[in-house]
C-alpha cells in the first residue's frame, strides 16, 4: 500500500503526524511543510518524474547535496543557519518514512549541513537589567513571596552571571549566600563565582518571605505549590516582564548571563576573568562578548559624533 504512495501524500502524512502527535507548533508545521515541499519538487524535476513514496528511499546523498546548492544559489538563496534548518526538517520527514512507512534511507545520514556561526549574544543594557529586576515587585498578580522569588533568580542570572539551571539547582543550603559561591555548571565543572552585596540580599528577602519549611537538602527555589522551581517558569516570568517593559523578544533569562559578561566587559574586566566567571572551556565561546561591546560602542558613536 505504501508503494502506491506519492511523495506528496507522504508529506502530508508526516504532518498531520508533526500536529497531532508530536504537537508541532504551527509556526514549525508552516517551515517543516514548505522545506518538504522544495524538496520532493526539485527531485521530481531533477529525475523528471513524478515520485513515489519508494523513490524517496532510493534518494542519494548526492541528490541532496544538490538540492542545498539549489537553495544557496536561488534567486532568495538562503543564508548557512536557514539551510540547516532546511536539512533537519528534511531528516525528521525521512525518519517518519522510515519509521511509520517502512521507507529507510541511509543516505541522508551522510549529508552534512553548512557550518552555522554562532550568532553574538543578545544583552540588555544595564537600565533595562535593573528594570527587569524590580518589575516582578509591582506585579498585583503575585504574591509577596514569589514576587521576592522571581528577583532573587534573576539577580542570581544577572548579578553571578549564572545559567538558569545553576540557579535553580541551588540547595536551602546554600544560603546564606557566601562571599564565594561554588557552582558545578556543564559537564561537572566547578568554578567560584563571586556574590554581589545585592544578590545576597535579595536571596535573603525571598527567605524571609517563603511559605515553606526548606530543608537543608532540598531545593532553594520553591513553586508556588512547593515543588522545586522550573526553568520554565523562570522563562515564563521573563516573557510576562519584557512585555510590561516593552523589551524585545530576545530579552531572556540567558540574556541576563550574556548581560553579565557584556557589562564587565566594558567596564574593563579582561576575557580570560570573564571565561573563568561564566565557566566556559573555551576562550573562543567568551570572545564572542568582544562582538557585542564593539556593536555598542560602534553604536554610541555613530549617535554621538557630529561626522557620523
Amino acid at each position: 500500500m505504501a508503494a502506491a504512495l506519492s511523495a506528496h501524500d507522504a508529506r502530508l502524512q508526516w504532518l498531520e503526524h508533526l500536529a497531532h502527535e508530536r504537537r508541532a507548533s504551527p509556526r514549525t508545521l508552516e517551515a517543516y511543510g514548505f522545506a518538504a515541499g522544495r524538496y520532493i519538487a526539485f527531485l521530481e524535476q531533477h529525475r523528471g518524474e513524478s515520485l513515489s513514496v519508494r523513490d524517496l528511499a532510493t534518494v542519494t546523498a548526492g541528490e541532496v547535496r544538490a538540492w542545498l546548492a539549489h537553495l544557496r544559489a536561488g534567486d532568495h538563496p538562503l543564508s548557512p543557519r536557514s539551510l540547516s534548518q532546511a536539512l533537519s526538517a528534511i531528516r525528521t520527514f525521512h525518519r517518519f518514512l522510515d519509521r511509520r512507512l517502512d521507507t529507510p534511507n541511509a543516505a541522508i545520514a551522510l549529508v552534512r549541513g553548512p557550518r552555522v556561526k554562532p550568532g553574538a549574544p543578545r544583552p540588555v543594557t544595564e537600565d533595562q537589567a535593573a528594570g527587569l529586576l524590580a518589575e516582578p515587585a509591582l506585579d498585583p498578580d503575585r504574591e509577596d513571596w514569589e514576587a521576592a522569588r522571581d528577583q532573587a533568580v534573576l539577580a542570581l542570572l544577572y548579578g553571578c552571571g549564572l545559567r538558569i539551571s545553576e540557579g535553580l539547582s541551588l540547595k536551602r543550603s546554600d544560603a546564606p549566600l557566601p562571599e564565594l559561591l561554588r557552582i558545578t555548571g556543564k559537564g561537572g565543572k566547578t568554578r567560584m563565582v563571586p556574590v554581589l552585596p545585592a544578590v545576597r540580599a535579595a536571596v535573603d528577602a525571598y527567605l524571609a518571605e517563603a511559605p515553606f519549611a526548606l530543608e537543608p537538602d532540598g531545593p532553594l527555589f520553591r513553586a508556588k505549590r512547593g515543588g522545586a522551581l522550573g526553568p520554565r517558569h523562570v522563562q515564563a516570568t521573563m516573557q510576562n516582564l519584557r512585555g510590561r517593559l516593552g523589551l524585545p523578544a530576545s530579552a531572556t533569562p540567558h540574556a541576563l548571563r550574556h548581560s553579565f559578561a557584556t557589562h564587565l566587559l566594558g567596564a574593563g574586566a579582561d576575557l580570560r576573568s570573564i571565561q573563568e566567571l561564566l565557566g566556559h572551556a573555551s576562550l573562543s565561546t567568551t570572545q564572542r562578548y568582544t562582538e557585542v561591546d564593539a556593536a555598542a560602542l560602534l553604536s554610541v558613536y555613530n549617535q554621538a559624533h557630529p561626522r557620523a
